[in-house]
């Protein structure tokens, strides 16, 4: 975790049934976490493949866009136990991850308070972070739809606390670099006398997103 708190810090521009194994009751929602783990992966190896920043977004906007469905069909479900409900909400921090990595740096590209290099930096910090992301959604599902009977009850809903709470941290920081990063544009459009250009761009923090 220090070590990935770095490389973020570095891209900051600073100056089933109600049973222990938890499985969802309701139709199939398995495929929408494949659907939402599939679009993750998709994004992050579409962010390391084309060098470009403007086209490379592009192809992530589209990759998120047709993923969102799942994430929609996900969001929209109610009737859980407790403990899937938990395995409900990990998995949609996940798209929640994905969803502000999209709405604000589409919002970063237009902003030319960022040189290309600096949006790169940034695309590549929302990238690992997705990344750590997606890797722990995948330690979930493998718990959650495991038949093995090497776990027992207890240690199976351990791991899912676990994994739901690491996850959760992971949203907090993508929101706190997200922050971070609007905060530079910000103070660059400050000494530009140009703030409200910015704050046009964005919004504050109580009507956007981020």
């Amino acid at each position: 975790m220090k070590k990935l708190l770095f490389m973020v810090s570095a891209a900051i521009l600073i100056g089933g049934a109600p049973s222990a194994q938890a499985q969802f009751v309701v139709t199939d929602p398995a495929n929408l976490a494949s659907g939402i783990l599939n679009s993750a992966n998709e994004i992050i190896q579409t962010s390391s493949t084309v060098s470009n920043v403007v086209k490379n977004f592009k192809e992530v906007e589209k990759v998120y866009k047709q993923g969102k469905e799942y994430y929609d069909k996900l969001q929209a479900i109610n009737n859980l136990v407790k403990d899937a409900r938990k395995v409900q909400q990990t998995v949609l921090l996940v798209g929640d991850v994905s969803q502000m990595y999209v709405q604000n740096f589409g919002k970063m590209i237009n902003d030319p308070n960022f040189s290309a290099q600096e949006l790169a930096a940034i695309a590549n910090g929302y990238s690992v972070l997705l990344e750590e992301s997606t890797e722990l959604l995948k330690e979930l599902k493998q718990i959650v739809n495991s038949s093995s009977l090497s776990l027992n009850d207890k240690e199976r809903m351990d791991i899912i606390d676990r994994v739901y709470k690491e996850v959760k941290e992971y949203h907090s920081l993508v929101r706190y670099y997200t922050n971070k990063n609007i905060s530079v544009s910000i103070l660059r459009a400050k000494k530009q006398n140009n703030t409200k250009r910015v704050l046009d761009l964005y919004g504050t923090p109580s009507q956007k997103y981020w």
